[in-house]
């Protein structure tokens, strides 16, 4: 049982608390090192591919899934129970405190912090008691008089703003993790008039929670109707500069009949049932038609280009698996407002629509999707494949302005540049613990304010023989206890010469 209670002592002690604070600050960095297995599966995949030797060895150490992982874990725990057993027994003796009077007055008053006395007539001592009690306690102290002195004592939220920082610290981990643990955020790039449905299968890219199951998701849909920007051209120094991105969205959920109009901006997402809507790019989406050799439709629809300078220049690809005779690929430039640099090379020069132009380069080859592994949609793999068009090929790279076609080399087909659409890239998040991390922060915040400000002291008023001391002590360092004393003693003489003369004016009168 001693060895029991010394290790309770050792685990609930403050020190204890900070070295496992510390502690799982540090056991997070791996996590944000290497890919985990619920934000990146594919990233663990390749991680796997490029080190098959080490990645093993890693992976019996949980190292893909650091935030799930027993060694994570035990430290959280541990830390819970350390603050729990460290905060439970303060807020007993505090309650304690709360009910206990203030501590009697000392025998020798002189040996306090800050110490002062001073004279009064006989006549007055017998109020002094009375004056003092109703100085302090309009002051806010707790008072207990008897027959020769008067004690206070004032301070109590301190410790109250204490344990509020302690009981709100631990509110903020829990809510942090039950917030984590039943979390969501998925992206998901939607291009102007197509819908999104709040499904697994809907999303790009998916990050749960280690406790979040799919049946959580709420039951609604969402269609990007238009996207917005405005650029600066009135500031010839600034001219380009996005002012303003909007995307307008209609939410429709799942049983009724009434379409919700919202908008996202920058920083003010929308509303969604159990999450919010938040915009993060956006982009331009030229609708391109691809038939192949026998003239059969291979592809088409919108193309997602990625920015790749503030002007909006962007790169795109298109994969033809089933083109034939011979699947191919197309790593493309879209240029919002075509200009030609002096190299010849085309850029954009402004960021809107103003003189749109689809520049195209065909590869020829396996395409390497009918493996079955996974490949970025943004990202054409060239190595391997035959280059037809651009480059040192020779053969022009193929240009097409908006409602124009082209032939592609070799009887691959033939390529279309339809129209023009936006998208916006959107990130929906739900993490059920926003609030109350927001709630415990204030409180921490609040409690460690008053922890600091507020001064824990006691004040003694003592009478004797021609006179009364004051004392004063404070836990801790108090600066103003030389003050508080000598304004005490300055009150109670002032009070005592006010109602000697009130009596001198009686007695003449």
């Amino acid at each position: 049982m001693g060895w029991l209670r010394w290790i309770w002592r050792q685990v609930t002690s403050m020190r204890t608390a900070l070295i496992l604070l510390l502690m799982l600050a540090a056991a997070a960095i791996p996590g944000s090192i290497y890919p985990q297995r619920t934000a990146d599966p594919n990233g663990v995949s390749t991680y796997f591919q490029q080190n098959p030797t080490s990645a093993p060895i890693m992976d019996k150490f949980q190292l893909f899934d650091v935030y799930s992982s027993a060694w994570f874990s035990a430290i959280y725990i541990l830390l819970f129970v350390s603050l729990i057993g460290c905060v439970l027994p303060r807020i007993a003796v505090h309650a304690k405190a709360l009910m206990t009077p203030p501590a009697a007055t000392p025998t020798n008053l002189g040996r306090m912090a800050a110490f002062a006395e001073a004279e009064v007539g006989p006549k007055k001592l017998a109020t002094t008691l009375d004056r003092a009690q109703a100085l302090l306690k309009k002051q806010g102290y707790r008072v207990l008089r008897d027959d020769s002195s008067v004690a206070a004592e004032r301070g109590y939220w301190r410790e109250t703003g204490n344990l509020i920082f302690h009981v709100a610290l631990v509110g903020l981990l829990i809510a942090v993790g039950f917030g984590g643990a039943y979390s969501y955020s998925g992206q998901r790039v939607l291009v102007e008039g197509d819908t999104f449905v709040n499904n697994l299968a809907g999303y790009d890219s998916f990050s749960p929670g280690i406790a979040f199951n799919e049946s959580m998701l709420p039951a609604f849909s969402a269609t990007l109707k238009r996207f917005d920007v405005k650029y600066d051209i009135s500031n010839r120094t600034n001219t380009g500069t996005p002012l303003s991105f909007k995307a307008y969205v209609d939410i429709r959920e799942r049983g009724s009949l009434k379409v919700q109009h919202k908008t996202v901006q920058v920083n003010a997402p929308a509303e969604v049932p159990n999450a919010k809507v938040y915009l993060t790019g956006n982009g331009y989406a030229p609708v391109i038609t691809v038939r192949d050799g026998k003239g059969n439709v291979a592809y088409s629809g919108p193309v997602v280009y990625l920015p790749q300078d503030p002007n909006m220049t962007s790169l795109g690809v298109i994969k033809v698996p089933d083109a034939k005779p011979q699947q191919f690929g197309i790593l493309s430039f879209f240029y919002p407002t075509a200009g030609k640099l002096k190299t010849g090379a085309y850029t954009s020069v402004f960021p809107a629509n103003a003189n749109p132009l689809v520049t195209m380069n065909i590869y020829e080859g396996n395409l390497g999707l009918d493996a079955g592994i996974p490949s970025n949609a943004f990202s054409l793999a060239v190595h391997g494949l035959n280059q037809l068009t651009g480059g040192k090929t020779g053969v022009k790279s193929i240009e097409l302005r908006l409602g124009q076609s082209a032939v592609l080399p070799k009887g691959l087909g033939s390529v279309s540049f339809d129209s023009l659409r936006r998208y916006a890239s959107l990130d929906i998040d739900y993490n059920p613990g926003q609030g109350w991390v927001l709630l415990f922060a204030l409180l921490a915040l609040g409690g460690l304010i008053m922890s600091l400000v507020i001064p824990r002291r006691r004040v003694w008023v003592k009478i004797k023989d021609g006179g009364f001391e004051v004392a004063a002590l404070a836990r801790g360092d108090d600066p103003m206890l030389e003050r508080v004393v000598a304004d005490v003693t300055k009150q109670l003489q002032a009070k005592a010469q006010k109602a000697k003369v009130k009596k001198v004016k009686k007695d003449d009168k």
